[in-house]
């Protein structure tokens, strides 16, 4: 009941974004908000449809249309020239999807429970796909870090970036493909092994086309609001004096994924801990292999070219660390609450990581640290000491 009233938030955000033109920290506040009963109502017609073709693909149903409201959150912000904080939100998608959403998953579904065990060959399968994603986002880093002293000597930058690009092309091309045949390899050839166990539906089932409409009704609504939160993005940094990087990296990645942390958390407290893993680091794998290349193609395709090139070394030390914590945490066959609150523990240690850190935005002359924004600036030198 609390779920269905919480929709009233969505008719209010529209009317505060197009009647009375409100200030956007309210829209962004509300849209938040709505999200809530509409990744709700995606959850439940998922589980209809688990229902009827069995909870794995079940599972990548939920994922698919979980990530399409964070596609089209990130296709905003490029239009917007701001690939810094596409690629903050890719990683943000990666640490919430991996640790938030598993972490609360597991520590949801043991209340009340010693252990939850679920397919340790599945959460293997999962895990080998988590380093694949570690291996394609080093390889374009180390890349142009080995091709940028060469290139600043050359005294041609321009040629490093075209690199990057032509390689970030090539990358992505190789992530869609080996996506894709996971699916074929998971869901078809080998999906007596994979497959999870299948538990009797409780209440009516719905009818196909009533589940089928929800789903695309669902998502709609939730890349509405989620066009409303990119758009009121910039000036809820500045009002709340944070940086883009950091409402990237966090309030975006978790607002983009929030329908897979309810999911997650909804299927783990009926026992269905096999289903939630899935859920919450197959939504990450499918991010890296999937979403991420997506946006690299679409980004060419819209004139505002994004590589696979991760600036700061610390988003690229997290996602090591998530395939390292996940795969600590699943490869038993098992999960208990204390290990619900490692991963959270590991999620806030990386949040707070993030909040301090300074980035270096594109195009932007300023330095954001603290979740402040200081205008840096370099004064020239003066005739007393150009000398």
């Amino acid at each position: 009941m609390i779920m269905n009233l919480l929709l009233v938030f969505l008719p209010i955000s529209l009317l505060l974004e197009y009647v009375f033109h409100a200030p956007p920290l309210w829209v962004f506040v509300t849209a938040t908000v709505a999200i809530i009963p509409l990744a709700d109502w995606l959850r439940k017609a998922t589980e209809q449809v688990a229902a009827r073709a069995g909870p794995t693909i079940g599972g990548l149903l939920n994922v698919t249309f979980g990530n399409l409201a964070e596609l089209i959150i990130a296709i905003f912000v490029l239009l917007s020239g701001n690939v810094t904080v596409v690629k903050a939100q890719i990683t943000g998608s990666i640490l919430g999807n991996a640790l938030l959403g598993l972490g609360l998953a597991i520590l949801i579904g043991s209340f009340g429970r010693t252990r939850q065990q679920f397919s340790w060959r599945n959460a293997g399968q999962l895990n080998s796909m988590l380093f694949l994603v570690v291996i394609a986002l080093l390889i374009p880093a180390l890349f142009d870090y080995t091709e940028r002293l060469p290139a600043f000597l050359a005294g041609n930058e321009g040629i490093r970036t075209n690199l990057d690009e032509y390689l970030s092309l090539g990358v992505a091309l190789v992530l869609i493909v080996v996506y894709l045949l996971n699916l074929v390899y998971t869901l078809f050839t080998h999906k007596d092994v994979f497959a999870l166990e299948d538990e009797p539906h409780q209440g009516p089932l719905w009818p196909v086309w009533q589940a089928a409409a929800v789903l695309v009704g669902g998502t709609a609504l939730i890349a509405l609001e989620s066009e409303l939160l990119s758009g009121a993005l910039e000036a809820t940094s500045s009002t709340l004096g944070l940086s883009p990087f950091f409402l990237g990296i966090v309030v975006l990645a978790v607002v983009g994924n929030f329908a897979e942390y309810i999911a997650g958390s909804y299927f783990a407290r009926q026992g269905k801990i096999g289903l939630a893993i899935n859920i919450a680091v197959g939504a990450t794998i499918q991010v890296a292999l999937f979403t991420a290349p997506l946006l690299v193609l679409i980004s060419f395709l819209i004139g505002q070219p994004m590589n696979l090139v991760f600036a700061s070394p610390l988003e690229m030390v997290a996602i090591v660390a998530v395939a390292l914590t996940v795969t600590t945490v699943t490869k038993d066959g098992e999960a208990t609450w204390f290990e619900g609150v490692l991963l959270l523990a590991v999620y806030l240690l990386l949040a707070l990581a993030f909040y301090f850190v300074t980035p270096r935005l594109e195009g932007e002359p300023t330095a954001l640290r603290g979740g402040v924004t200081a205008v840096q600036s370099v004064q020239p030198p003066t005739a007393a000491t150009s000398g």
